[in-house]
């Protein structure tokens, strides 16, 4: 496996403030480079969560694992923490920018290029989908930024609004307290037909980013007319991950969660409807 780091703020050549990150890394199968009939891969950024306060490991390196089996080549995003609008944004889109100029070196197919998060994470890789354009990003990353749009998101028990339903702390650090800025992350309020298909799941007894979050996302969806596909499963906590031994401990793990677990297939079959799947190069 091709394995490896990219500071982001050097391959575009801007200053790096400190404290932040911007940092990807790459999982990537060494066979591709010697295959006698190279194929184009999908590709997933997974995006963790953690309230915009840390980055949750078991929701990083064994996510990207899990897509990286199924053909994926798997890219991880650790993105500033503690630090409001719009650093993580930028970010994201710089991650998802390098991946489309790099295709070639990955052998990635630049088409088919998806983004999933998780709870925070999972409004980060809403607002990658969606305010890809917006004058902060576009003053940054110029003509670059509308390559920043991913194919396809798999978000993840997200926060989506910034409103009552909001996890308050989530929103504290990405709007940095700036009143002005709730509407504009509030992501019901930010869809139109530009914003990428999603796969959107979350559990009805999540109580720490309730399944209203979800619920509003997807009635915006509809409205728009964008393509979706939600699950929402009746049992289990927030921050579940993948579901497994990896990631959950023995007393998660049970017969009640795991039907939760399905999620990943449904994601995966999901995405193959709309074209993410290994493919000889032409």
């Amino acid at each position: 496996m091709l394995c490896e780091t990219i500071d982001l703020y050097r391959y575009f050549g801007l200053e790096k403030q400190e404290g932040r990150e911007g940092i990807l890394t790459t999982y990537v199968p060494h066979s591709i480079e010697n295959e006698l009939r190279p194929k184009f891969r999908p590709g997933m950024l997974v995006i963790p969560g953690g309230g915009y306060r840390m980055r949750s490991d078991r929701e990083k390196e064994p996510v990207a694992l899990a897509y990286l089996k199924e053909g994926y080549c798997a890219f991880t995003l650790d993105y500033s923490v503690s630090t409001a609008y719009p650093a993580p944004l930028i970010e994201a889109c710089m991650a998802m920018i390098y991946l489309r100029e790099n295709a070639a070196k990955y052998h990635l197919d630049p088409a088919h290029l998806a983004a999933i998060g998780f709870s925070a994470g999972g409004h980060l890789a809403g607002m990658l989908s969606m305010l890809y354009e917006e004058p902060e990003i576009v003053s940054v990353l110029g003509e670059r930024a509308k390559n920043a749009r991913p194919d396809a998101v798999v978000l993840s028990y997200p926060v989506i609004t910034m409103g009552e339903r909001t996890h308050g702390g989530t929103r504290d650090v990405i709007t940095g307290g700036r009143e002005e800025l709730l509407q504009r992350l509030s992501l019901e309020n930010r869809v139109s037909k530009k914003a990428a298909p999603a796969f959107l799941w979350h559990t009805q007894e999540d109580d720490c980013v309730p399944v209203e979050n979800s619920l509003l996302l997807a009635a915006a969806y509809r409205k728009a007319g964008v393509p979706f596909a939600m699950h929402i499963f009746e049992h289990g906590p927030h921050g579940l991950s993948l579901i497994s031994p990896e990631t959950n401990d023995q007393t998660e793990y049970d017969t009640q969660l795991a039907p939760v677990g399905k999620w990943l297939p449904l994601s995966l079959d999901w995405l193959k409807s709309r074209g993410f799947s290994v493919r000889p190069r032409d």
